[in-house]
């Protein structure tokens, strides 16, 4: 009999799958939305390497808070029929080498952070905090979604940090977009395990609202995510790249909540990756794209050519 042996490539997507690696589509685009109105709204200068910095304190925190929560919840990963599959209830990956992992992307993390600048470095354990912090918070409080909004809200203003230093008010809008947005979709996305959870004494929207309510509860989320893309728009003086952007952003919310009804949950997938991966590229490749365009220097060029 021949035995098969786990090579290199089949470790690199076993660990990529536990952090469900695709799903970094949420938190990247508007962490390059914070990146680029540093860079274009307040004159600061361009570097590849504190992109570079930007993307891999992303890619560390990330990795860490998602096999940290897998880590955590591997009991009770294990007794739901949604989960067991996954990487460490299946032993594919052991939970001693997913605590390795989640040591090593921490560590990497706040080194990164290092070569950024001081007040980065200085901040990156609450960071680590908040995002680790996130899987406790389902055994003690329904709310933990919005912990969870809080945590992938740090990337647009992390990302400004990087390259100023300091904050300002748009990207702090920015993150409140974000906070309210993965907020309201991680409730949708709860509501596959209401049972589940009720059955296992743990908090969240949906068993403390039932379907209907955390799908109303959600979309409230959604009205004031709306809200404030508007708010962004005018604040920042924004063109019609960046509305084009903003109406395919709410139109993406608006469809997630047609797609999900309390008696019809088989599109919940469809809601969560389709619409909202579509919302977060879609919106950022045109947000990037006006400041780009229609920021004051290339303006100022323009008008002068045509004088």
């Amino acid at each position: 009999m021949i035995m098969s042996t786990p090579t290199s490539s089949n470790t690199v997507q076993n660990y990529l799958s536990l952090v469900k690696f695709s799903h970094t589509i949420f938190a990247m685009p508007f962490a390059m939305i914070g990146f680029f109105m540093a860079v274009l709204k307040t004159g600061h200068s361009f570097h590849w390497l504190t992109l570079v910095l930007v993307v891999l304190c992303m890619v560390f925190a990330r990795s860490a808070a998602m096999a940290f929560n897998r880590w955590l919840d591997v009991e009770f990963d294990k007794r739901n029929p949604r989960t067991a599959k996954r990487e460490i209830p299946a032993g594919i990956i052991t939970p001693r080498n997913a605590l390795f992992f989640i040591i090593v992307n921490c560590v990497l993390f706040m080194a990164t952070t290092y070569f950024i600048n001081p007040i980065c470095f200085f901040l990156s354990p609450i960071a680590l905090i908040v995002v680790l912090g996130y899987s406790y918070t389902k055994r003690f409080t329904a709310l933990c979604h919005m912990v969870l909004g809080v945590g992938l809200s740090l990337a647009p203003i992390g990302a400004y940090l990087a390259v100023t230093g300091e904050f300002a008010l748009l990207p702090v809008l920015v993150s409140v977009l974000v906070l309210c947005w993965v907020s309201g979709f991680d409730i949708i996305y709860a509501l596959q395990d209401e049972e589940f959870d009720k059955s296992q004494q743990l908090h969240s929207v949906p068993t403390w609202l039932g379907k209907a309510g955390a799908l109303r509860f959600s979309e409230g989320l959604h009205i004031v995510a709306g809200i404030v893309v508007i708010s962004i728009g005018f604040l920042g003086h924004f063109s019609w790249l960046f509305w084009m952007g903003a109406a395919v952003f709410i139109a993406m919310l608006i469809a997630q909540h047609r797609l999900v009804k309390p008696n019809d949950l088989s599109k919940v997938n469809i809601a969560f990756m389709t619409t909202n991966g579509i919302a977060s590229v879609v919106f950022a490749v045109f947000a990037i794209a006006d400041m780009f365009i229609f920021r004051t220097e290339i303006a100022e060029t323009l008008t002068s050519l045509f004088q």
